[in-house]
């Protein structure tokens, strides 16, 4: 306490003595700037931070302004090329969805190089109000008033509020002003979110542009249409953060009316300022959009604040999407009007019928083999495309309904495609999977862009769901062998740090892709071995791998995506990445393991949308009303964003697979921003759902279309859906209630399976059950699971209420669930509440995000 008050004074006496020689001073506990007026202008003296019990100087500062000027609209069309570490030009032709994306950010505005840049310090200051200061520049084109204050609510944070007064007609932009640079050799992290984040600077534009392996050398300007959190941040290595926050309403509104406003761009986000010192940097209006245009006489003004602090990018991520863009706010709007467990019900039915689902049956090798229909992009394809996604998630459903249409006309054939999917044949490829997509016209199987051969591939379609469905029929020797066939082929390709290749191609063997490093969960395969087949060596490969991702991608901020149409463009995998090693610390116990899961975790919260912030505002979609906050993005995931990524039009996903792993690292962490964004992510989307099937569309922007080319998805909804409800109600009941997880799903995300072993409901053995025909609820926020006693006499129904309000669920018994005489009552911690005897509805209470658990006897 001493020391603060000692501190506290030496920095009441250095403002004091600063403003008496008639400067400037900026200053408040926690940060504290002093401008001097030199001969160039008002500049920046001096600049510090509040760290622990004391101050740290920041090097290097200035408060420069920019305001960038064209008299003639900026040309829309690339005038550069870059190429990758090998020396192609990038990206390739084929890569057809990425040339347009890739041609629009390499543009003049979008490399910051569009127009004539105006760099000052302003001649002119005043303290308008006490804690106000003003400064204005007359440059010849127009005048800047830059106002700057500190926000009451949050110290950190300095408010500012720019106008420009036009004097000529043309294109303005104006820049946040620069404070204090980091220089690049100090730079700890640094990202803008949903684009890319790293602890080091990249030379290769390619790289670090497409893949956000590396900082981007270039002072590039970002779209918000794929800035999940609208928060770029630079940390320096001696642990001071700075970033820049728009104000809530600056950035698009992706559905702002009555259609699609996804690629509306109103505002640039950057890590560097125009002169490329790093500095996060925001830009409004930008150059050549509408906005931007302005006559002589025009006035234009924006808000936006810095948060400087002594805590790292996560600290300032939370503190942009819970402070500035109210994520609680619109979490607490969600409500759902149909359960996820009413969800899984309908799917059900939809994914037995051959029709709505799609279902193909095809002969191949002697075999008759099944799936789904595939009409998305497959090179090749004629429309002839067949695809199984979740196995984990048939196998699931098929155990837990014992439905014969899943048991006898779904898996065998299933099984069969997985079969005949993996090469037995000699050779290179000997145990691989032979590509995602069965070809019906051409009789083959290909991969999604191009004759390749990917080892992620390998642990995706051969261990993953081989492993998954041995999780089911352990005593499938066959099957078995079929498994360490592939690991064998996985082990072969390890190399020697750890690593695998990102793909080989099919026909010379040779690995492809050497521009980027495979940083995805390719190790996952071999401990999906090692669980099944308990041999060593394969828990050797898995450590010596992750430990090579842990290096290499976690510490980095360098992931890699699985989707070969997007010339794997960062995505979903980096969640993976967090239950991969989540998996293994908790089957080795090696702390390390677990705190880089935590680590990759946090960095994909980064792949959520936190902006606009949801409302009631009463929009036009597609020919219904719908409030704002039913067709939020907030809180919805990528496919992929970045530069590259589907997002970038599509907007967000609704497949979040994510959901469980959040709500397990937030039982892990305690960090709320998991548990809220899994959430967001799962309640009240009903707006995507299609009412008919009860499948929420793929994209965004396809609202309630249903599955659309995809009709496979619906297995992965089933999959992530089941996963989240479970682990929920294993935190809520703070690990009393546990069923065993399996695997994670390939590809989409790090959702797990379940049912193929009796779990715990606090202390009875359990086996887990359909909830059709047992029980049904007149509440659509609350969700169920069914679960059955191993000793045959009892039931476990447990209540979820999924909203952040307490709700009275009045539950009607179906046939099972009345053929049951007693009913007890028990809270999350397991203490008996009531009792009662089983009537044609029960009603019991539910607090917010509170479990209840039905024991029938």
């Amino acid at each position: 306490m001493k020391t603060y008050i000692t501190s506290l004074l030496l920095f009441i006496c250095s403002t004091l003595l600063a403003q008496s020689k008639g400067d400037l001073a900026l200053a408040n506990d926690r940060v504290k700037i002093i401008w001097q007026k030199t001969g160039s202008g008002w500049q920046i003296k001096t600049m510090s931070v509040r760290k622990g019990q004391g101050w740290v100087n920041v090097e290097r500062p200035t408060g420069e302004h920019t305001l960038l000027f064209a008299a003639d609209k900026p040309n829309e069309k690339p005038d550069s090329t870059f190429k990758t570490i090998t020396g192609v030009d990038f990206p390739e032709p084929n890569y057809k969805y990425q040339l347009a994306q890739w041609a629009e950010s390499t543009n003049p505005v979008s490399l910051n190089t569009a127009g004539v840049a105006y760099y000052f310090l302003p001649n002119i200051a005043s303290r308008i109000s006490k804690g106000t200061i003003r400064f204005q520049e007359n440059t010849e084109v127009g005048t800047v008033i830059t106002d700057y204050s500190f926000d009451p609510n949050f110290p950190t944070d300095i408010l500012v509020k720019q106008t420009l007064t036009a004097k000529r007609p043309g294109y303005f932009s104006l820049a946040s002003p620069t404070l204090a640079p980091v220089n690049e050799s100090n730079l700890s992290w640094a990202t803008v979110p949903g684009y890319f984040q790293g602890n080091k600077m990249e030379k290769n534009f390619a790289k670090a542009y497409a893949y956000g392996h590396g900082v981007p050398d270039l002072p590039v300007v970002y779209r918000e249409r794929c800035a999940s959190t609208l928060c770029p941040m630079v940390t320096s290595k001696n642990g001071i953060t700075f970033s820049v926050i728009p104000e809530p309403g600056l950035a698009r509104d992706p559905w702002a009316k009555d259609k699609t406003t996804q690629t509306d761009w109103n505002i640039g986000l950057s890590h560097k300022n125009r002169r490329s010192q790093l500095s996060p940097t925001l830009y409004y209006p930008i150059l050549g959009e509408p906005k931007s245009a302005l006559k002589a006489g025009d006035v234009i003004s924006y808000n936006f604040r810095y948060s400087i602090s002594d805590g790292g990018w996560f600290k300032t991520l939370n503190h942009a999407v819970y402070d500035i863009y109210k994520f609680k706010d619109g979490l607490q709007l969600r409500e759902s009007k149909q359960s996820l467990t009413s969800r899984i019900e309908q799917m059900h039915e939809y994914l037995v019928d051959p029709a709505t689902s799609l279902w193909n049956v095809e002969e191949f090798k002697n075999l008759k083999i099944g799936a789904q229909s595939y009409l998305g992009g497959v090179v090749g394809s004629n429309k002839d495309a067949m695809k199984n996604s979740d196995y984990g998630a048939m196998w699931m459903l098929a155990s837990a309904t014992k439905d014969p249409k899943l048991t006898e006309q779904r898996l065998p054939y299933a099984l069969n495609f997985k079969l005949v999917q993996q090469q037995t044949d000699e050779g290179f490829f000997k145990g691989a999977a032979v590509g995602q997509y069965y070809l019906a016209k051409s009789k083959k199987f290909v991969e999604e862009w191009g004759e390749v051969v990917e080892p992620i591939g390998l642990t995706y379609y051969t261990m993953l769901d081989i492993g998954n469905v041995l999780l089911f029929e352990p005593n499938n020797q066959a099957l078995k062998e079929r498994l360490r066939l592939g690991a064998e082929t996985l082990l072969k390709w390890q190399k020697k740090d750890g690593s695998w290749a990102v793909a080989y191609d099919r026909h010379s063997e040779q690995e492809l892709f050497k521009d980027v490093k495979d940083v995805r969960p390719t190790f996952y395969g071999m401990l999906v071995a090692y669980q099944i087949l308990k041999d060593a060596k394969y828990l050797n490969a898995a450590k010596k791998g992750a430990d090579w991702v842990i290096e290499n991608s976690v510490k980095t901020g360098n992931f890699l995506g699985v989707c070969g149409d997007a010339r794997y463009a960062p995505d979903f995998a980096t969640g993976q990445s967090a239950q991969a090693l989540l998996d293994l610390f908790e089957m080795t116990g090696i702390e390390k393991y677990k705190q880089a899961a935590i680590v990759a975790a946090k960095i994909y919260t980064t792949s959520i949308y936190t902006h606009p912030i949801p409302n009631k505002i009463i929009k036009n979609v597609n020919g219904v009303q719908r409030e704002d906050w039913e067709i939020a993005q907030s809180g919805l995931s990528f496919e992929h964003g970045g530069i590259f990524g589907s997002a970038n039009r599509a907007g967000p996903i609704m497949l979040a697979s994510h959901a469980g792993l959040f709500i397990r690292m937030y039982k892990l962490t305690n960090e709320k921003i998991f548990a809220d964004m899994a959430r967001s992510a799962a309640v009240g989307r009903d707006a995507f759902v299609e009412p008919k099937s009860s499948v929420a569309s793929y994209y965004w922007n396809a609202m309630n279309r249903g599955s659309g080319p995809y009709p496979h998805h619906a297995w992965w909804q089933v999959g992530w859906i089941t996963d989240y409800l479970m682990a929920e109600a294993e935190m809520r009941s703070n690990g009393q209630i546990s069923f065993p997880r399996g695997f994670v799903t390939p590809k989409v995300g790090p959702h797990q399976t379940y049912g193929f072993k009796p779990g715990k409901i606090f202390n009875d053995v359990a086996q887990l059950s359909t909830t059709e025909n047992f029980v049904s609820c007149d509440k659509p926020q609350v969700d169920y699971i069914v679960a059955n006693s191993n000793k045959g006499n009892k039931a476990f129904v447990v209540l979820l209420n999924n909203q952040s309000q307490p709700v009275n669920a009045k539950l009607s018994w179906g046939q099972k669930g009345s053929a049951y005489k007693k009913i007890t009552v028990k809270d999350n911690k397991g203490n008996v509440v009531s009792t009662s005897t089983v009537q044609g509805e029960t009603t019991v209470p539910l607090e917010s995000y509170g479990l209840k658990v039905l024991v029938m006897e």
